[in-house]
């Protein structure tokens, strides 16, 4: 058996073809059953080469050198391991099952709204702790248990601020939570050491999950201003707008029927709620809808972020979960004060 050349000697972006034990075996005794040519002069030997016997199944033109061709320089073997394949897109959806835990978590947002303020911060702190673990292991930063914790505390402390303040005091307790919070990030990553880059992408993660953990809260600010009607429109129409999106349709239809969906869950909360819009001059109809497409549209927004990067299944069950109602928060909130 002839010695198999070395990796060297095929280039930088080839490899050998690794032959399975069948076309090897066929490539041996292909042929025994031919029958043995009559007697007559030897064929010359073919000159042999420094690069030895051509192997079997090379490709065409080695049997005049003897040399294995070798690949231009940047080119990639077919099914060479530790390549990551091209062409690709790095857009992967969350899917059915994150969908039906937002869907979950908006029920649960939605239907604890009615009950008071208690419930409804319960509820609101579960989507603030999804949220901070989602933003950091979106953006590939995992384990981030600080930067986690910190946004997490900054969350707490706006719901914490919006039950104890006076009421008509959510906007100055939502910004000023976010105006000490950012401060805190900022000074504990004066401590981090690391180039430049990094230091810049980890405060700018840790800023914007701050950012996103302390807006989750407008649901409860929505409360204290609006009543709990703008609330449960707002989440009916995410949960109904997230479970809309995985429906196998094509890309530039999906989002549409989505919003419709999302309009017309808001709708039907509309109508159920009694929601009046800007002092009554619209009805629960029109005020729900509004409300509805506006919700919807902001689901859509984060289940689009949730699926940027090749995310993993991690990422899809808390960024995916999360960031369509997270999103909305603020949206609620406006539209919410807007009705009043």
């Amino acid at each position: 058996m002839s010695d198999q050349p070395q990796h060297g000697a095929y280039g930088d972006g080839a490899r050998p073809r690794h032959r399975g034990p069948e076309e090897t075996y066929g490539t041996q005794y292909a042929g025994y059953g031919r029958p043995h040519p009559g007697p007559g002069p030897m064929p010359a030997a073919a000159p042999e080469t420094a690069s030895g016997p051509v192997p079997a199944g090379a490709p065409p033109g080695t049997a005049a050198t003897g040399q294995m061709p070798v690949a231009p320089p940047g080119a990639a073997a077919p099914g060479r391991p530790g390549v990551p394949r091209s062409g690709g897109s790095p857009l992967i959806a969350p899917g059915f099952r994150p969908a039906l835990l937002t869907a979950a978590l908006a029920v649960l947002v939605g239907g604890a709204a009615p009950l008071g303020p208690l419930p409804l911060a319960a509820a609101v702190l579960m989507l603030q702790a999804v949220t901070a673990a989602g933003w950091f292991r979106l953006n590939g930063m995992w384990p981030a248990r600080q930067g986690i914790v910190l946004a997490f505390l900054g969350g707490l402390a706006a719901d914490a601020g919006l039950l104890l303040t006076w009421s008509g005091q959510a906007a100055a307790v939502v910004l000023g939570t976010l105006g000490v919070w950012c401060l805190l990030t900022l000074t504990l990553h004066l401590r981090n050491r690391s180039g430049p880059d990094e230091r810049l992408y980890a405060l700018s993660a840790a800023f914007t999950a701050t950012a996103l953990t302390v807006v989750a809260a407008g649901f409860l600010a929505t409360l204290d201003m609006a009543g709990s009607d703008a609330v449960t429109a707002g989440c009916a129409a995410v949960a109904v707008a997230a479970l809309a999106r995985t429906l196998p349709l094509p890309p530039w239809v999906s989002p549409a029927v989505a919003l419709l969906a999302a309009a017309g869950a808001g709708i039907a909360a509309g109508q159920l709620t009694g929601l009046s819009g800007g002092g009554g001059l619209a009805g629960p109809a029109a005020a729900g809808g509004l409300l509805g497409l506006v919700a919807g549209g902001c689901a859509l927004t984060g289940l689009r972020v949730a699926s940027y990067d090749y995310p993993s299944r991690f990422v899809h069950m808390t960024a995916g979960v999360a960031l369509p109602l997270t999103l909305a928060a603020p949206a609620v909130y406006l539209l919410g004060r807007a009705f009043v």
